[in-house]
């Protein structure tokens, strides 16, 4: 696996990874000094006029490429579900990432299916392993559990997050989880880096760095932010006929000049 990349997540120190959803914010991004980035599904399927979980494999990839060659810096990518319910097609998914220049990436134990959405946990543990044994030395494997989302209780959220540390994940994630004391009980429960999503009823970081937490990424909330600049100047273009949002248009306007060749 990329050492460098999985140097950088440090239990007490973590890693603050933006999920960029173009070339463009990639290199923005960069610029401004962080260390690493992550693909970000959702931000992704919005460029595309369409919601999360709504691209391919074959479009998730090219889309990892481009983050990956846009800059220096290691690119960790959503992958979903690694777009397949077997082993076998999650190591497909995850060989491709190879081939795409990526440092990692992270595969769901979401199902896609309303009805059954968290694959059963032997099975999620055996996709987990896949994946580890397609990254072999290439790729940080991160292992998602999606219980949170779905209103799944904690405990099995530990427990299943210890089966993927057994099946080799490198980086271990809950998205969802936003209580002090619940995030000490993951980390304590693990040996793997744990990644907190940026939620707004998470601790700041300086908070979760006291907790152990060792990476922190903000996944659509960059993309879906920009969206919501976009929504209020067209609204106040409208609705005001002013021009007030050029004093954001100023600021980004700016820094893509300092950042873009």
């Amino acid at each position: 696996m990329p050492a460098s990349f999985l140097d950088l997540h440090r239990r007490g120190d973590p890693l603050l990874m933006p999920n960029p959803w173009d070339a463009g914010s990639a290199v923005l991004l960069a610029s401004l000094g962080f260390q690493a980035l992550a693909t970000t599904s959702s931000g992704f399927a919005a460029t595309m006029g369409r919601r999360d979980y709504g691209v391919t494999r074959e479009e998730a990839l090219a889309h990892s490429a481009a983050i990956a060659a846009a800059t220096a810096l290691p690119v960790s990518a959503d992958l979903e579900n690694g777009f397949a319910d077997d082993p076998a097609g999650v190591a497909e998914t995850v060989r491709g990432a190879i081939d795409a220049g990526l440092a990692g990436c992270s595969i769901e134990d979401h199902t896609g299916r309303a009805e059954d959405p968290i694959y059963e946990r032997g099975l999620a543990a055996e996709r987990v392993a896949a994946a580890v044994e397609a990254a072999g030395s290439e790729l940080v494997i991160t292992a998602r559990c999606e219980n949170l989302l779905h209103g799944r209780p904690l405990d099995d959220t530990i427990a299943r997050l210890q089966a993927y540390q057994e099946a080799g994940a490198h980086v271990l994630f809950a998205p969802g989880v936003v209580e002090a004391q619940d995030i000490r009980a993951i980390v304590g429960s693990v040996d793997r880096p744990v990644n907190v999503l940026a939620l707004p009823q998470a601790p700041p970081v300086r908070e979760l760095a006291g907790l152990g937490v060792a990476r922190v990424s903000v996944g659509g909330a960059f993309a879906f932010a920009a969206l919501g600049a976009v929504v209020e100047a067209a609204r106040e273009l409208r609705e005001e006929g002013t021009y007030g949002y050029w004093r954001l248009a100023g600021a980004g306007s700016k820094a893509a000049r300092a950042a873009f060749r």
